[in-house]
């Protein structure tokens, strides 16, 4: 078991290590890009991510769930080569899906940025995004593999030089194309992205052979684990269509409905850019030091359930939960109380601030859905969580759909509100029936707020005031959380002496 424990918190701390300098550089650019581009052409290129995010769905279609599973339980029971035989089958049938995939996004290219694009950009976009499906499908079932198999060092390193390849892809199309609108600019990032995603998967695959060479498996040619794979894949997948469906249906619908409530299109892309693209990246931004252990947790959990380890099981999610509380009340506290100056520092804009302040609450429920999510995937409740998110997606996309047109802007701040609300609870719900775990409200919710409360309390006496707006905010942050976690530690302490007297 420490052996183990140790194993994960090694791949979790690379993960996250490798995760936290590519997200924050990613941050970083696309702070730059909205800064220099303005909040309407954000609001353009979110909705052609939005429905590139769909495409990767269909080309995805849960054959990297499969692998995680199959993987965890074939090694778990030392069967290596019907393993290999089932990542085999899953590369392929990705292929496959990541063409038909292209092709179909291809076919209703003209349909897309007519009806929900606004006719802002044209089918080139579309065009490139059809050549990069196949390669990000593939790339996502040897990505799982590694991660099943405990060396997610090797995803790290695919994931920088891809980050490399993407960064200087970016750089030069944009320094060719920035002047010359916002489809250059939509076809800049998309290329750029298509790009890194080709090379990327190069880099892994070879990675994956080389992997299979030194197992001694390289004699393993055939197919194999169909049937298994298509019990897996196929609810994952038809939930899956559903889900990235109605959120894509989401996102494109929202401009539309604001523009019902009055306002012009290029405001109502302008105000749906800066809550979508340019609050929640930095909101979900610290989402990277638990999202990477979060995705170990599957596989995990996985193996804890083949073993039928439910003690294990148990001990993990308090530990988890724990964590995770603290960390979240941490970072809402952040935005909660420094909001105004996270909006003057990141974007210059105290509007939003405002949606820093106003969205802060939410990153409780936010991250702890991410935790419990991954648990459930780990118990191989992937039903049950693509049902949850439907659920969600559904009730959302109906309150868009009657409400924005008569509050706009505040209904769509309503509406996050009602998704991620829902999301937690029945997730939460769906848990504790799994597992039966009790919810320990003093360890994980009073003990870090009352911390978040005394470091506030703290900062006010010795709050800095430097000249420069940044470092005076950089400072003051990380003096509150510097008084955060030796206020958690000191509880903590006296909390375990406590129990042992």
């Amino acid at each position: 078991m420490r052996e183990k424990s140790k194993l994960f918190f090694i791949n979790g701390t690379i993960l996250t290590i490798t995760a936290l300098i590519m997200r924050f550089a990613t941050l970083v650019f696309n702070i730059y890009i909205s800064n220099k581009i303005g909040s309407e052409a954000i609001g353009v290129f979110s909705l052609v991510m939005a429905v590139y995010l769909f495409f990767i769905t269909i080309s995805t279609s849960g054959l990297n769930i499969a692998v995680t599973v199959i993987v965890s339980e074939k090694f778990a029971l030392d069967k290596q080569n019907t393993a290999i035989k089932a990542i085999r089958s899953c590369i392929f049938f990705s292929l496959l899906l990541g063409i038909f995939a292209g092709i179909i996004i291809l076919l209703f290219s003209n349909f897309i940025t007519t009806n929900f694009l606004h006719n802002m950009v044209s089918i080139k976009p579309l065009f490139y995004i059809a050549i990069g499906l196949p390669f990000i499908s593939m790339s996502s079932c040897i990505s799982s593999y590694f991660t099943t198999i405990r060396k997610g060092y090797k995803n790290a390193i695919t994931q920088i030089f891809e980050f490399i390849i993407k960064m200087f892809a970016t750089i030069i199309l944009l320094k060719i194309n920035i002047s010359k609108g916002v489809e250059y600019i939509c076809i800049s990032l998309i290329l750029a992205d298509v790009i890194s995603e080709i090379c990327s998967f190069t880099f892994i695959f070879v990675l994956y052979i080389i992997d299979i060479k030194l197992k001694k498996l390289s004699n393993v040619r055939s197919f194999g684990q169909r049937i298994n794979i298509l019990k897996i894949a196929f609810p994952v997948a038809i939930t899956s269509y559903i889900r990235s469906g109605l959120s894509t249906l989401k996102q494109l619908i929202i401009p539309s409905q604001l523009e019902k409530y009055g306002l012009s299109c290029s405001n109502a892309l302008s105000k749906y850019g800066m809550i979508n693209g340019m609050v929640m990246p930095v909101i979900t931004f610290p989402t990277v030091f638990i999202s990477s252990y979060s995705n170990l947790l599957i596989p995990e959990f996985s193996t804890y359930v083949a073993q039928k380890n439910y003690i294990a099981i148990n001990y993990i999610s308090n530990k988890i939960f724990k964590f995770t509380c603290s960390f979240s009340i941490c970072i809402c506290s952040i935005f909660l109380f420094f909001s105004n100056e996270l909006g003057l520092a990141i974007y210059n804009n105290l509007e939003i601030g405002l949606y820093f302040k106003i969205i802060a609450p939410l990153i409780f429920f936010m991250y702890m859905d991410n935790i419990i999510d991954s648990i459930l995937k780990g118990l191989n409740k992937q039903f049950s969580v693509m049902c949850c998110n439907i659920l969600d997606l559904s009730v959302t996309i109906s309150f868009i759909f009657f409400v924005l047109p008569l509050w706009g802007i505040n209904g769509y701040i309503v509406s996050i509100f009602i998704s991620e609300l829902l999301n937690f609870s029945v997730s939460l719900f769906q848990l504790i029936k799994s597992l039966h775990i009790k919810i320990n409200f003093f360890d994980w919710i009073f003990t870090p707020l009352c911390c978040s409360l005394i470091s506030y309390l703290l900062i006010n006496i010795f709050h800095f005031c430097f000249v420069n707006l940044i470092s005076n905010l950089i400072v003051n942050i990380a003096l509150f959380i510097v008084f955060y976690c030796l206020m958690f530690f000191i509880v903590c302490k006296f909390i375990d002496k406590k129990i042992l007297f």
